[in-house]
């Protein structure tokens, strides 16, 4: 019998364990919220968790769209409970955190796409918890600059939108969402308030060059985006896209040297990296 091969560039990730980590998941579990740490299948749940932060989802945990890289369900969502706001904000004071992220499913079912429970949350947060910076990890809201416009409104500290791979690769993997309009709502909260720093994440392992990576550099540095994630794509089942490819650390390093020199103000590039991995360091 022939020994399974095993890919020295794979990540390995690390188990949850800890005192702050039982704490967040129960504080989590008491208050029936959901996190993108849990749905997303995220590796990095055991290291921010057990440093008692979590990136929080709102709107349920069921999307209407279908990524061909993403676990979370798809399907028809409940109605937005009209009370999460409260809750989310509950467990931020609790949590007794100086950062949290927010982020949601898409709902393309409601003409408002969530934008009002997105504000809502927000505002609830930065009342209660005046301390607590916040990052917001947006969907496009189908470019609507009106739906936009309340979580601007809101002064979240950061506000952040994937593109998630390459334009070539983007019709292939993202449901309904376009390369060139996630670009332009970047650019339009930019332009809206340069007061809100501006951020994107990208995936490497799906088929893309090194070439189309500068490309999407490129076009980020054009829309003002001032900070970039770069992480390993990590096959959540087997119900998504196979891996391509992993990824050394020496790739990754390169990677961020790269957009360093393109203009980022911050870049987070490593095999494990997440969009809100070191998040809080984003605002230094």
């Amino acid at each position: 019998m022939s020994k399974r091969r095993i890919d020295p560039n794979k990540p390995r990730i690390k188990l949850p364990k800890g005192k702050n980590y039982l704490k967040v998941k129960d504080i989590v579990l008491r208050n029936k919220l959901h996190t993108i740490c849990q749905s997303g299948h995220c590796p990095n749940m055991a290291e921010c968790w057990g440093n008692g932060t979590a990136t929080f989802m709102i709107l349920g945990n069921i999307c209407t769209r279908s990524c061909k890289f993403c676990s979370v369900k798809t399907g028809k969502p409940e109605k937005p409970d009209k009370n999460e706001p409260n809750k989310i904000t509950e467990a931020v004071v609790k949590m007794q955190l100086k950062h949290c992220v927010i982020t949601s499913v898409d709902r393309d079912d409601l003409n408002d796409g969530g934008s009002m429970i997105w504000a809502e949350t927000i505002k609830k947060i930065h009342e209660k918890s005046p301390k607590t910076t916040i990052e917001t990890l947006i969907p496009d809201f189908d470019g609507k600059h009106e739906l936009i416009n309340k979580i601007i409104d809101q002064k979240p500290e950061i506000i952040s939108h994937n593109l998630e791979t390459v334009e070539r690769l983007s019709d292939q993997i993202r449901s309904k969402a376009k390369y060139k309009r996630s670009l332009s709502v970047l650019k339009y909260i930019s332009e809206k308030d340069n007061k809100i720093k501006t951020k994107s994440g990208i995936m490497a392992g799906l088929g893309e060059t090194q070439k189309e990576i500068e490309q999407t550099f490129d076009d980020l540095i054009k829309v003002n985006c001032q900070i970039i994630t770069i992480g390993q794509y990590l096959r959540p089942t087997k119900d998504q896209l196979p891996v391509n490819k992993y990824y050394s650390e020496e790739e990754f390093s390169i990677l961020k040297n790269i957009a360093i020199s393109k203009g980022f103000q911050q870049v987070e590039s490593s095999k494990l990296v997440r969009s809100s991995y070191h998040s809080e360091k984003h605002l230094e």
